[in-house]
């Protein structure tokens, strides 16, 4: 079993930036692979970013790439989303997930925060 937490969300102007953290408890952080999802209102969760086990290998959606930037600390067991240059557009409430062994860029993690809003005013 594997509890996650997120923190770091807020409201930021546009063009600013927010990093978002997400804790794991439980064992075996180093193999899972993690990913941040996001949801606005009115719309289906949708892929943000995602990173491998080691953390050398990382994947964006087109809408994020050049913005965003996850990371992973293993020894921390806390994963990371640096979110610059933010728009009204990434208005949402942003998850992390967890993932055994296989990184993927759909819906299918075994594990789910939940949740921290991230409100960009324009």
């Amino acid at each position: 079993q594997v509890r996650l937490v997120e923190s770091g969300g807020g409201l930021v102007q546009a063009g600013g930036s927010l990093r978002l953290s997400c804790a794991a408890s439980g064992r075996g952080f180093s193999s899972y692979a993690m990913g941040w999802f996001r949801q606005a209102p009115g719309k289906e969760r949708e892929f943000v970013a995602a990173i491998n086990l080691s953390g050398m290998s990382t994947y964006y959606a087109d809408s994020v790439k050049g913005r965003f930037a996850i990371s992973r600390d293993n020894a921390k067991n806390t994963v990371y989303l640096q979110m610059n240059n933010l728009n009204p557009e990434d208005t949402a409430v942003y998850y992390c997930a967890a993932r055994k062994l296989i990184v993927t860029t759909s819906l299918s993690y075994d594990y789910w925060g939940q949740g921290t809003q991230v409100t960009v005013s324009s």
